[in-house]
């Protein structure tokens, strides 16, 4: 299990009622703590925050069960809070939270923002016309060994699970499969495949879009592109950040929290200082860009009961995640 982070985020004053909530982030520090912040100082709500990653904080409350302190999940994708959801630990959101941003047919989580799924490509060795439209181009034999994964990153097991939802498990763990077997060099996270393009120690790479646009403004010299398959097609999906409520938590407080996250302010946020797509409703935002296209959160439901065999297959197809 990765390591938990706790901390506080001191508030800058005090509510009437002594107000406090307990998050479960499983987004980083360094993105969602200064939204925390914010939300603190605003309300003179005690913040809480445990940090860690979103599958791992799902487990953890299974275990705790009505137990926990967290009154929030945040989840960095949508797999660890369908997988909450169906567990029945998570409470059901009011009509107008729920109408806040695009919300999941169960009731139980919003969207806050999209990340689509990209290949990440080195601009001095390819031109972009010469790129695969699809990601069932990247098992042919020109692509083998030249396109880095990061099976252990929830992104890309969401990705692969939506994957297996609209081409079948057998399409999906063949294509798993021949890039295995091909060579397909494995790194961490997203992060460090987009690194690792930039240096030129790899060619390719499928990752999230925001993480080559965050490297390209702190250099803009970087060869690193962003190249998108064409529409429709499974690579390209855009996957939703999700928040939700606790069974057993304080529910008023954590609707307070979700009203703030889907704010202007927090919007903005997320697409200027993170290159996300903002995804509330009725939030107009200028200079950020938008989501390209529709999200299917009726997918994603799907995500938390699909998740493990989604596992099984990586590991079948000789990954480790």
């Amino acid at each position: 299990m990765l390591a938990l982070v706790f901390g506080a985020v001191a508030a800058m004053g005090c509510s009437d009622d002594d107000e406090t909530i307990t998050v479960y982030a499983g987004r980083s520090q360094n993105l969602i703590g200064p939204l925390l912040e914010r939300f603190a100082e605003d309300t003179g709500i005690d913040v809480r925050v445990r940090y860690g990653g979103s599958t791992d904080l799902a487990l953890l409350l299974q275990e705790e069960g009505d137990r926990t302190p967290a009154d929030v999940f945040i989840s960095r994708s949508p797999g660890p809070i369908g997988f909450l959801a169906e567990r029945d630990l998570l409470a059901e959101l009011d009509d107008d939270v729920l109408e806040l941003a695009p919300s999941s047919p169960s009731g139980y989580w919003v969207a806050l923002t999209g990340r689509q799924r990209v290949l990440v490509y080195n601009k001095e060795l390819f031109d972009p016309a010469d790129l695969p439209t699809s990601i069932h181009e990247l098992t042919e034999e020109k692509w083998l060994g030249r396109v880095a994964l990061a099976p252990t990153n929830g992104s890309f097991q969401d990705f692969f699970t939506l994957f297996r939802l609209s081409d079948g498990d057998d399409v999906a763990f063949a294509w798993l499969k021949a890039l295995h077997d091909g060579g397909a060099p494995v790194y961490p996270n997203n992060v460090s495949i987009v690194q690792a393009v930039a240096r030129g120690e790899i060619e390719l790479g499928l990752v999230n879009h925001y993480y080559n646009l965050r490297i390209q403004v702190e250099d803009p010299s970087t060869p690193s592109e962003n190249h998108r398959f064409r529409d429709g097609d499974p690579g390209g999906v855009t996957i939703a950040t999700a928040i939700g409520a606790t069974a057993s938590g304080d529910k008023d407080v954590a609707q307070k929290l979700i009203r703030f996250l889907t704010s202007k302010v927090a919007q903005e946020y997320f697409g200027k200082a993170n290159f996300e797509y903002p995804l509330a409703t009725g939030v107009e935002l200028e200079g950020v860009a938008q989501s390209p296209g529709p999200i299917d959160l009726g997918e994603f439901d799907r995500l938390g009961t699909s998740l493990e065999r989604t596992i099984e297959l990586i590991r079948e197809a000789g990954f480790e995640p």
